[in-house]
């Protein structure tokens, strides 16, 4: 008897194990037959394609899947072909589902993944239309960072992992190297600036002794603090670690270096892509990408100069309230930026106490919020110094996303690296734009929806991100935040007014063919801002062709679209739903966002 059950149990698991296979094959190798299904498969095969991006989620740790820990991603033409390719069949996949049997649901997850896909091939041509080694970010900056933030190491393992991606560099540089080798033969090579700041960016990095450097030296910082590693555990891992250094790390940057030495006589002064083969075209297609919207470089050009004008009348107001009618805009904010009333020490001091002034601001917003959200995320937001080794090439500030499983809290990263540059006066506004209810906000609430396939929860869509953003600080203003504090409010609109100067340097940079100077001389002329801080903000358009311009475009579209609730709902208007509406979708582009805000429209009007 015994002997039959064994024998019925054996048929029963063997029939589960080919219903799983038969399921599985489908599932990855063909179109499956539930569209849920489709849409996870598109996630999974982005995410497991990805082992940076899948440890930085923290998405599979907690069912013990951690192998991807200890592996670099693919950067090489023939990976990137077969990224391509893969998108291809995707959206052929997609569109062969009856959309009449999709939910409302299913029909917007679908709607969305289609424009994504889409936009995604139209760049196909313009793939190697790129500087993938920059000032801002690459290979070369961002895997210390990763490494040095990123990278979990709470066991053993994780110790073993980290020495695994270590040694992998070599491999990760050498793929990176073929992609740049192929942009040079194409005519695609960076201003000269740019790589001249990349050579200063790695010299530097490997002149320091391998002890001293953020991968060995955050490595044992963070290993101290694994209880279930010996002394002796520990010292060995740390020789690992800087042998991985030693043999294989530097040497990769020494040969990504020798590179960029021998790209330098070639470059030259001129900085926007129109210079790049079809490079109108392609800027073109890049604004279309990052606003969302078919608006053309001239219609940006001449939004901004609108804007830019608008704002000037609104500061012009303040200023001349407050002992500043007989100085221009840009002097008088010169003049406030190196007020010390306004200013911290430029010591370690100073800067302590600028991350204790942002963490205040950060809890005094979470908790006025309550009155402007019905959807409270749980995420925490904690505010850090931007990593000192890359500190002179990047932002002002920036935001990282929490883990998924809420292991890593959002980090809003701000920039000390001259404490001149803080003024007390414009730190409520980059506390909102960064935090809350701005970066964090918005991405927490997507990250813990219910119910919606995973890319919905972290697909790209810039100008909505950094349109909520801008827009969270106009409603900061809305609410009252600024009440009784006319240079935290001059501060707003002088942040304003920088996005808004934003869409005429990028577009004057890449359409209009103005040099890296004349950008810069405008950009200070109208916001004041320190030399320094225009100078890494126009070298930084001049990478990120069009990016800058999905700011002001964004946040003018949510105005509107809650300046168009609020009319024809009337008294039924509740900011609260309107920003659930908003909010409680995921990051959209704003041709849907719009179509989504005329179904709450109908929707509250009953």
């Amino acid at each position: 008897m015994i002997r039959k059950t064994l024998k019925w149990l054996f048929r029963i698991v063997a029939l589960l194990l080919v219903v799983v296979a038969i399921f599985l094959v489908n599932l990855i190798w063909f179109r499956p037959w539930s569209l849920n299904l489709f849409y996870e498969k598109v996630f999974a095969q982005v995410l497991f394609e990805e082992p940076e991006l899948l440890s930085s989620l923290g998405l599979v740790e907690r069912f013990g899947i951690t192998g991807h820990n200890g592996k670099l991603g693919d950067v090489s033409p023939a990976h990137q072909q077969r990224q391509f390719d893969r998108a291809r069949q995707n959206l052929a996949d997609l569109r062969a589902y009856s959309i009449d049997r999709q939910t409302p649901s299913q029909r917007l997850s679908t709607h969305i993944l289609d424009w994504y896909i889409d936009r995604e091939l139209e760049g196909e041509k313009y793939q190697w239309h790129d500087y993938p080694v920059n000032q801002l970010f690459g290979v070369q900056n961002e895997f210390p960072s990763f490494m040095a933030n990123i990278h979990r190491l709470l066991a053993p393992r994780d110790c073993d992992y980290y020495v695994q991606r270590l040694n992998a560099v070599g491999t990760k540089f050498d793929q990176l190297l073929e992609g740049l080798r192929v942009r040079e033969q194409k005519g695609i090579i960076p201003p000269r600036f740019v790589v001249e700041k990349v050579l200063k960016e790695m010299n530097g990095f490997v002149e320091q002794p391998a002890t001293e450097n953020i991968l060995y030296t955050s490595f044992k910082t963070r290993a101290a603090n694994i209880s279930e590693l010996t002394d002796e555990q520990r010292a060995a891992f740390q020789r690992r670690v800087e042998t991985a250094m030693t043999d294989r790390v530097y040497p990769a940057y020494h040969k990504l270096i020798d590179y960029f030495n021998g790209l330098l006589p070639k470059t030259t002064t001129d900085d926007g892509v129109w210079k790049l083969p079809d490079g109108e075209a392609f800027y073109a297609y890049m604004l279309r990408k990052n606003t969302t919207t078919t608006l053309k470089p001239d219609e940006v050009h001449d939004l901004g100069v609108r804007e830019v004008a608008r704002i000037e009348a609104e500061m012009r107001s303040i200023l001349d309230a407050n002992g500043f009618s007989d100085r221009t805009i840009g002097d008088s904010m010169d003049a406030l930026g190196k007020d010390p009333k306004f200013q911290f020490t430029n010591d370690d001091k100073g800067r302590t106490d600028a991350l204790a002034e942002y963490t205040r601001l950060i809890a005094q917003a979470t908790e006025r919020c309550r009155e402007l959200f019905a959807t409270v995320p749980k995420a925490r937001c904690e505010v850090r110094r931007v990593p000192e080794f890359k500190e002179a090439t990047s932002a002002g500030a920036y935001y990282q996303g929490a883990s998924l499983d809420g292991s890593r809290p959002g980090v809003f990263y701000a920039n000390l690296r001259d404490m001149s540059e803080v003024s007390k006066w414009a730190m409520p506004t980059l506390a909102y734009h960064e935090g809350v209810p701005g970066h964090h906000w918005q991405i927490s609430t997507a990250q813990e929806l219910k119910g919606l396939p995973q890319f919905r929860k972290l697909i790209p869509f810039t100008a909505y991100q950094e349109g909520w953003a801008l827009y969270t600080e106009w409603l900061a203003k809305e609410a009252g935040w600024y009440e009784g504090d006319p240079f935290g409010d001059l501060g707003r609109l002088q942040a304003e007014l920088f996005r808004a100067v934003r869409l005429v340097v990028d577009t004057g940079i890449h359409a209009k063919r103005w040099p890296r100077e004349q950008a810069i001389t405008y950009m200070r002329d109208k916001t004041g801002m320190g030399e320094k801080e225009v100078t890494a903000e126009i070298e930084r358009y001049i990478v990120m062709p069009g990016q800058a311009c999905a700011y002001k475009v964004g946040m003018l579209k949510i105005q509107e679209l809650r300046k168009r609730a609020q009319t024809e709902l009337g008294q039924k208007f509740d900011q609260r739903q309107f920003h659930d509406t908003v909010l409680k979708n995921g990051a959209l582009p704003l041709e849907i966002l719009e179509e989504q805000v005329t179904v709450y429209i109908q929707a509250a009007k009953k």
